[in-house]
């Protein structure tokens, strides 16, 4: 597995190694941490080396599945690493995929919602194409992601890989980083500093948030199952983003202020995946709601601001 020291990558290392399974993880710590794995090091059956998928990878041994995380996916450090963010979804997708067709292996692959651009239609299906700008300061993620689609269907076409594109809507919960930019975290960080919550626009664009626990199971339904062609995993619950900033003060401190900032460019005003195909497909959907998710995260987060403070 790439990426298995990042925020969904570390929960999915440990749902495999969970259900009895023998995971060997790499990450080059870009945007991933040690921290997230210190509680799996000496689980047996796992296997961690420091290493940048876009390098050639050495040889591990025999695998059942590979799984591709690997990628810089907040827009704060995909602007700061273009070119290393174009590169995991160009070169590290087809390294990853060379393995899997050594090995006639499973193969999966973490795409996005941001495939679909800022959408014209809504909620988003898989046979929409999208809206994207392919110049513009977000395109380094979009593209890499439609990329490395692109290479996955061809070489299941090509060389009959058992192939899986997951395209993920907005997730959240414990071990994404305090300083990734996204809306949980920052919200939850400037809450808990007693801060105000910094809204770009007027707050009327729209986003989805699914826990990390359920995507993960949806992950590993989707790379068990024959489906092919990208599937959409996130929770249809939409919300505006001034509602969510609500929700995270109501939590936290109901008196806390709002700030509210220009919108960055490309920013999408809405999100909300239709999930029929995850629910026919791979008898998937959402467990977990906001509320209860949202609990374990703020956890999460107060702990790890009392320490660094």
């Amino acid at each position: 597995m790439s990426g298995a020291a990042g925020f969904v990558g570390s929960h999915l290392c440990e749902r495999l190694l969970n259900d009895g399974h023998e995971v060997a993880g790499f990450d080059n710590f870009i945007t991933g941490s040690l921290r997230n794995l210190e509680h799996l090091r000496q689980r047996p059956g796992f296997h961690f080396f420091e290493h940048d998928v876009t390098a050639p990878i050495p040889d591990l041994g025999r695998f059942d599945a590979v799984l591709h995380l690997a990628s810089l996916a907040s827009p704060k450090f995909y602007y700061a690493h273009p070119i290393a963010t174009l590169e995991s979804g160009s070169t590290g997708t087809r390294n990853m995929l060379e393995i899997a067709r050594r090995f006639e292996a499973r193969f999966m692959v973490t795409s996005t919602s941001e495939c679909y651009g800022d959408p014209e239609i809504h909620p988003q299906v898989e046979t929409y194409w999208g809206n994207v700008n392919p110049v513009g300061i977000r395109s380094c993620y979009d593209e890499s992601k439609r990329y490395a689609e692109a290479m996955t269907m061809a070489y299941h076409r090509a060389h009959g890989v058992r192939t899986a594109i997951a395209r993920i809507f907005n997730t959240y919960g414990p071990r994404m980083a305090l300083d990734d930019g996204r809306v949980v975290p920052a919200f939850v960080d400037q809450a808990l500093r007693g801060e105000p919550l910094t809204i770009f626009g007027d707050g009327s664009q729209t986003r989805s948030f699914c826990y990390v626990r359920d995507l993960v199971d949806g992950l590993i339904r989707l790379t068990l199952s024959d489906e092919r062609y990208p599937v959409n995993l996130g929770n249809p619950r939409e919300m505006t983003i001034l509602e969510f900033a609500e929700h995270v003060r109501q939590a936290v401190n109901p008196d806390l202020p709002l700030r509210f900032e220009p919108l960055p460019q490309d920013d999408p005003k809405r999100r909300r995946p239709d999930i029929a195909k995850a629910k026919s497909v791979l008898g998937w959907e959402p467990r977990i709601s906001l509320e209860e998710g949202m609990k374990e995260t703020i956890a999460y987060f107060r702990t790890r601001v009392n320490q660094a403070s």
